[in-house]
């Protein structure tokens, strides 16, 4: 998963966040927690486990099969070695 997908699944999970507290902010008074808690809770626990499912490494729709390529290597002051087979699982 590229960095841009992780950004912006932060992104929209922090903007669902602030939108749900935004909007349920109301004058103090002393009862239970009504259906906007409910609602808050809802969003917020959705995008918890769809954060969660966006930063899965593996993703899914992993075949299972190795993808071997070949990757440059260099030395520890930048200079080109050669090339190695790697291979992903």
């Amino acid at each position: 998963m590229s960095i841009k997908t992780k950004v912006a699944a932060f992104a929209l999970a922090a903007l669902a966040t602030v939108g749900t507290i935004a909007s349920t902010t109301q004058q103090a008074q002393a009862k239970g927690p009504g259906l906007g808690f409910g609602i808050a809770a809802g969003v917020i626990g959705a995008a918890v486990v769809g954060s969660a499912i966006a930063a899965n490494e593996a993703g899914y729709y992993d075949t299972g099969y190795r993808r071997c390529g070949w990757v440059r290597q260099f030395d520890a002051y930048g200079n080109y070695v050669g090339r190695v087979r790697t291979c992903n699982y």
